[in-house]
């Protein structure tokens, strides 16, 4: 990681690039473009030798950097409903919350989100981030169309009726910027949400799957020490099951509960309050930092079937894990087709870590965890911190790369992180 962030060129002006949000990875970038058109990026990406979108900083490695950087803040989000077809498009540098208001004020809805309502879409997508529910697809899954500026500046639109569909989705910024995305939408929905504590993990292990199927979106929050610290969150829809009484031994909580550092006042409505969608499916409310932002976040996507030995195998390291630990999140999702999707081929549980900022302590953990997890054949979090990839659980990672050469032959979208980890 680079100890002082340079000194930048934006606009003209010179400034620092800075740090990711977490304030962990300092950009190493010389170059920060903020076209306000399409035009704009278009010439931008055609003229640079070496250049990367820069989403909402919410990667925690190197994933975004490159030798020039360009940011889609500045484009008119342009977010368009068509309700024949029930999908939205939009600029790739609209918010998750964002967007999300603008469709519920008109009626319609995204089957799911993820805890952050505050990171981009295009980032969101590219790194295969997700959300929960058993029947729930990552993020990406959602995505009906894509456009990306070429390495040559043109436009290229992706729709899933092209071969490289499944493998231009989940692209880690190596095929293009992408200027526009389709979604696929739904009519809006309400939901109430329920925290469950006094769970034990006996009964919580004994009964995962039963758990995980019980609400449209599940989270278990845990710090793997004691039964104290693990809780249960239920997000339900109104036009299904009533939420229950009683979680396998855990009960509601009266009062809303905060995550990491932040405060409660920070986090989506609880104790069973009915609200829109969008105002339950993520935990943080978008108005709201998340939290204070001092840590690190590492994250395993493990086969569902898998899931209650590769809870056993993480737990067993509970002596080492806690102490340097905020908390663990776990979640489920279906699987899909998308070639670097961490649910590529599987129905998954995804094991996130929130650490505290002790990166001497934490990163000698995950190669430990990762050792623990191999026999499950987890894959990480694209961007999060992990010790290394394994090629093998990519099935279409060699297809990815042939892609990525039709797309970008001379690697002007190539960088450090995609040369160690993918090419």
């Amino acid at each position: 990681m680079a100890a002082v962030s340079p000194s930048v060129t934006v606009d003209n002006s010179l400034v620092s690039i800075g740090t990711n949000w977490a304030r962990y990875y300092e950009y190493a970038a010389t170059t920060l473009h903020s076209p306000s058109t399409i035009d704009e990026l278009s010439e931008i990406v055609a003229t640079a030798p070496k250049i990367r979108a820069l989403g909402s900083r919410h990667s925690f490695n190197d994933l975004a950097d490159s030798a020039e950087l360009v940011s889609l803040d500045r484009l008119p989000p342009d977010i368009r409903i068509d309700e024949e077809s029930e999908t939205v498009s939009f600029s790739a540098g609209v918010r998750y919350g964002d967007l999300a208001a603008e469709l519920e004020l008109q009626g319609w809805a995204l089957r799911n989100m993820a805890s952050l309502p505050h990171i981009s879409v295009a980032g969101a997508v590219a790194t295969s981030t997700h959300g929960s529910g058993d029947r729930n697809g990552t993020l990406a899954r959602a995505v009906s169309g894509l456009e990306f500026v070429t390495a040559t500046g043109e436009l290229l639109a992706v729709t899933p009726v092209d071969e490289a569909f499944d493998g231009a989705v989940v692209s880690l910024g190596a095929l293009g910027v992408v200027a526009r995305i389709t979604l696929d939408i739904e009519p809006s929905y309400e939901m109430r949400q329920q925290v469950y504590s006094g769970i034990t993990w006996e009964h919580l292990l004994d009964n995962y799957d039963a758990i995980t199927a019980r609400a449209y979106s599940v989270s278990i929050f845990t710090d793997w020490s004691d039964d104290a610290r693990t809780t249960v969150w239920l997000k339900g829809r109104l036009d299904e099951r009533a939420l229950p009484q009683d979680v396998y031994g855990a009960k509601p909580l009266a009062d809303d509960v905060r995550l990491t550092e932040g405060s409660a006042q920070n986090t989506t409505r609880q104790g069973g309050e009915p609200g829109p969608w969008n105002e339950r499916l993520p935990h943080f409310r978008m108005g709201f930092s998340p939290s204070n932002g001092d840590e690190l976040q590492t994250e395993y996507f493990v086969p569902r079937q898998d899931a209650i030995a590769a809870l056993r195998a993480v737990r067993a390291l509970g002596d080492r894990i806690t102490p340097h630990l905020h908390i663990t999140e776990l979640r489920t999702m279906a699987a899909d087709s998308l070639w670097l999707s961490g649910a590529y081929g599987t129905d998954a549980t995804a094991i996130h870590f929130t650490w505290k900022n002790e990166p001497s302590a934490v990163l000698p953990l995950l190669p430990v965890i990762e050792a623990a997890l191999e026999p499950f054949g987890a894959r990480p979090h694209w961007g999060k911190l992990f010790a290394s990839v394994r090629r093998e659980r990519y099935p279409r990672l060699d297809d990815f790369v042939a892609l990525a050469h039709d797309f970008d032959p001379n690697g002007k979208f190539r960088n450090t992180f995609l040369d160690r980890n993918v090419f």
